[in-house]
């Protein structure tokens, strides 16, 4: 991930996994019915690509928001349960 990224807010992290899990989400819809086009295949392996290391980055900052990046090397052994839920406010101290 670049290292702009890396010095993202918390806020602003998840506000770009939404805004690249959107781009996959419209482009499977479209491959659906254009499982042809190399220019959107490209575009959703690129957006896929950002959305995976977004994810693993907001994993190794502030826990798994998904199954996939829920590992020991990353959820610091299911410390995550004690972190705040993406949508609620960080407080100060760290805990919910």
């Amino acid at each position: 991930m670049p290292v702009a990224s890396r010095q993202m807010t918390r806020e602003q992290l998840l506000n770009r996994i939404n805004q690249v899990s959107f781009a996959v989400n419209e482009m499977t819809l479209f491959l659906d019915s254009h499982p042809d086009n190399e220019e959107a295949l490209a575009y959703m392996e690129e957006k896929s690509a950002l959305r995976r290391e977004a994810l693993e980055e907001y994993a190794r900052r502030f826990g798994p928001l998904t199954i996939d990046t829920a590992n020991d090397t990353c959820s610091r052994s299911f410390e995550w349960v004690s972190q705040p839920w993406p949508w609620e406010p960080r407080q100060k101290g760290g805990s919910r």
